[in-house]
C-alpha cells in the first residue's frame, strides 16, 4: 500500500475543510431563517392570543350589558299600564261602569306592551289540546266540542319567542 502524497492529503482535507466550513455556514443561514421564522411565528402568536382574548373581554361586556339592560325596554313599556292605574286611584267616587272601562282599557295597554315585547297569548279555546302549551285540569263531556279539544280556558297562558311563560289552564272534551 502507498501512503498518499502529504500535499495531496493536505489538499483534500483542505477541500474537505472548505466543504465543511460552507455547510456549516449554509446550516448558519438556514439556523439564523429558522429563528427568525421562529421569532415571527412566536410574535403572530402573542398577537393572536391578545386578539382572542380582546374578542372574548368585549363579547362578555357586551354579554354582561345586554343581560344588565335587556329588561329595560319591558319595563318601559309598562310605565304607562303604571300611569293608568295610578289615574284610577285618583278619582274620588269611580262608577262601576267607569272602574270597567278604565280596566278594559288598562288592560288592552298591557297586552299590547307584552305583544311589544314578544309575549303572546295562549287562548286555546275551540283548539286540539296541545300539551306543550296547555295544561289540562279535568276532562268532561262537552256537547258540540270534538274530543281532545279546549272546552274552556281556566287561565290563558303565555309564550315568550314560542317558549311558554306558563301554560293554559284547560279543561278538555271528552266529545
Amino acid at each position: 500500500m502507498h501512503a498518499a502524497p502529504p500535499e495531496s492529503a493536505a489538499g483534500s482535507d483542505a477541500g474537505a475543510v472548505e466543504a465543511l466550513q460552507a455547510e456549516i455556514e449554509a446550516l448558519k443561514a438556514e439556523l439564523e431563517a429558522a429563528q427568525k421564522q421562529a421569532a415571527h411565528n412566536q410574535e403572530q402568536f402573542v398577537r393572536a392570543s391578545a386578539e382572542t382574548e380582546n374578542v372574548r373581554r368585549r363579547g362578555k361586556e357586551e354579554l354582561d350589558k345586554a343581560r344588565k339592560f335587556a329588561i329595560e325596554g319591558f319595563a318601559e313599556s309598562l310605565l304607562p299600564v303604571c300611569d293608568s292605574l295610578e289615574m284610577a286611584l285618583k278619582v274620588e267616587s269611580p262608577s262601576v261602569e267607569s272602574i270597567r272601562e278604565g280596566a278594559e282599557a288598562t288592560l288592552r295597554q298591557l297586552l299590547q306592551a307584552l305583544e311589544r315585547n314578544k309575549v303572546q297569548v295562549v287562548d286555546p279555546v275551540g283548539q286540539r289540546f296541545d300539551p306543550n302549551t296547555q295544561q289540562a285540569i279535568s276532562m268532561q263531556p262537552t256537547p258540540g266540542v270534538a274530543a281532545n279539544h279546549v272546552a274552556a280556558v281556566l287561565q290563558k297562558g303565555y309564550l315568550i319567542n314560542d317558549r311558554v311563560l306558563r301554560p293554559a289552564m284547560v279543561v278538555v272534551s271528552q266529545g
